[in-house]
């Protein structure tokens, strides 16, 4: 549009909006001085809908939410001033009262990056193991679905437990049921600091019994069904049926199997099947539908019910329970849940849970449901993901082979003056919880590994506490009688057999002595780099996901699952959604 036409344009709008003044102080006038019509019986034909707004392409956004029909018109100069008069009349002043937006109602755990401990005042960590990986799939929806996820949803030791560790180097001891594995490296993003890498691996007894000629021990399952109205879309309950239908075709005579679904109602689908009646569990799964409110409580309690009457002593006893997480009939707080839970825990009956779906996703729930049931927790964002928790890590998703695995690392404050454990902030133990066998922890399934990685800071270099005025620091020459200058920290290990109430002891001590980072450290230290700068965390100075991207490349590996693949092209994407 020319400069002649736009002056033109703006003179006739002055001039149209003027006259639209008085007309309308005139209509204002007359309708005043009218008389008034009493009241009629007849019926009123309803007003005519309201005629078009006329706006200028720069203006449709101004508009759009206007209850008139809109058009743009891309050019102004065809627009007559009669027209114009006409659609200032009735363009409406403010928004129509009913609008409607989709609220996303996701709950994560509130979650406090842990501190940063001086040796000399707190040397002792103790810690319940996480073998859950639900957080890293879950971030991996969000960030392929093109954001950011919130810092609550990132628990970094579930991003780095999701992966498999090589433990061909690791320490076995006569009669333990895992490997342990340690090493101290040079920090990725300070470089005077050190990483001190804990790693646990449990014996896949799978692998072991295949070798002899052996299966796992029978199953009893009992598949817990979300079928309300909050699992209605294709990535709740339509992908929770194809997860269970692939189960389901992996299962054999001697495992039974219970389907029970619970909406507002709870219901026994199926009773009891053996695990050779395969049509007749997938036509149960078949039927499944979703409509109506979540009685999360009635379906938990029906759930412990039906697995114990279907108890197999010397068995695999879980309930694998697939949901949202919206519980909102019965009890919906996750302290309420808990408490049904932590009741029904200790008769050998185990509670995973798997999730789905978005926008409404109850991750705290699901999370912690989990952590109390004895079970793991799973986030379920496609079929693929589905067979790596169900069919590729059966043995490591079903059979428990130590149970209340708790660590404890005791740093020496002759070789360390501070320390700080990364992730695992909902798994932290008090130390005397460490030797009493009545605190709950976590089971470790048949071929998980789980790893934890502290930063520490050596005497003698710059950390981020400031020596006391009034207690002895430690310094680079100091040395007692109890120095042990050879060992940089004691690792000790509790846990109990699967069907056990005493723990047992096992201790290893760290080594002083810096090594460079193999693979499996140098992909772990990625990971943990990705996790924190996704959590915002203050302690990886410059870090970048570049940096993590870099890392991860050196330790890829042999990656046969190609899941470490994934992850590097995950952090380029989170790089991109900065």
């Amino acid at each position: 549009m020319d400069t002649t036409i736009t002056t033109r344009l703006s003179k006739s709008t002055l001039s149209v909006s003027i006259a639209s003044l008085l007309l309308l102080t005139a209509c204002s006038q007359k309708v005043e001085n009218m008389p008034q019509t009493p009241p009629s019986n007849e019926m009123v034909a309803p007003a005519s809908a309201p005629e078009p707004v006329v706006v200028a392409d720069t203006s449709a956004k101004e508009v759009a939410a206007t209850a008139s029909p809109v058009i743009v018109v891309e050019n102004e100069a065809n627009i007559s001033p009669a027209y114009l008069t006409r659609a200032a009349t009735v363009a409406p002043i403010s928004p129509p009262d009913s609008v409607s937006y989709q609220q996303n109602t996701e709950n994560y755990q509130k979650i406090t990056a842990n501190a940063v401990h001086k040796t000399s005042e707190d040397a002792i960590a103790t810690l319940s193991i996480d073998t859950d990986t639900g957080s890293y799939a879950n971030v991996r929806r969000f960030i392929n679905q093109g954001r950011l996820p919130p810092s609550d949803a990132v628990r970094v030791e579930e991003l780095i437990n999701y992966f498999h560790y090589d433990f061909g180097h690791a320490t076995k001891k006569s009669g333990v049921p895992f490997l342990v594995d340690t090493q101290v490296v040079q920090s990725p993003w300070q470089s005077t600091n050190r990483i001190v890498k804990i790693g646990i691996q449990a014996n896949d007894t799978a692998t072991e019994q295949a070798i002899k000629g052996q299966a796992l021990p029978p199953a009893n399952l009992v598949f817990l069904v979300d079928v309300s109205g909050s699992m209605s879309s294709p990535n709740k309950l339509e992908l929770a049926k194809s997860s269970l239908k692939m189960l389901t075709k992996q299962l054999r005579k001697q495992d039974t199997i219970t389907l029970i679904t619970y909406a507002g109602n709870t219901e026994v689908v199926l009773p009891a099947t053996s695990g050779d009646k395969t049509q007749t569990i997938l036509n149960a799964i078949d039927k499944l539908d979703a409509g109506g409110s979540t009685n999360g409580e009635a379906a938990i309690k029906l759930a412990y019910e039906q697995a114990q009457a279907s108890l197999k002593p010397n068995g695999i006893n879980r309930i694998l329970m697939l949901t949202d997480g919206d519980f909102n009939v019965g009890v919906s707080s996750v302290d309420e849940m808990l408490d049904i839970i932590r009741k029904n825990r200790d008769n050998g009956i185990s509670l995973s849970t798997l999730g789905f779906g978005q926008g409404n996703y109850n991750d705290y729930m699901m999370e912690q449901v989990a952590d109390n049931g004895n079970g793991n927790y799973s986030y379920i964002d496609s079929l693929s993901e589905a067979k790596k928790v169900l069919i590729d890590e059966m043995s490591a998703t079903f059979n428990t082979v130590a149970k209340d695995v708790k660590v404890q690392v005791e740093f020496n404050p002759a070789v360390v003056s501070e320390w700080r454990l990364i992730g695992y902030e909902n798994r932290v133990l008090a130390t005397e919880d460490f030797n009493n066998d009545k605190v709950d922890a976590a089971e470790l399934g048949a071929g998980k590994s789980v790893v934890a990685l502290f930063e520490v800071t050596p005497v003698g270099a710059q950390g981020l506490l400031d020596d006391s005025r009034y207690q002895k620091t430690p310094s680079a020459t100091t040395k007692t009688n109890n120095d042990k200058t050879n060992e940089l920290a004691f690792l000790k290990i509790r846990y109990k057999a699967p069907n056990g109430d005493t723990s047992k002891l096992v201790t290893y001590p760290i080594a002083n002595q810096l090594s460079t980072a193999n693979s499996d450290t140098k992909f772990a230290m990625a990971v943990a780099g990705y996790g924190q700068l996704l959590s915002d965390s203050k302690y990886i100075n410059n870090w970048t996901y570049a940096d993590s991207k870099r890392l991860a490349q050196q330790g890829i590996g042999t990656d046969s699952t190609g899941s470490r693949g994934e992850f590097i092209q995950l952090v380029e994407l989170a790089d991109a959604l900065q």
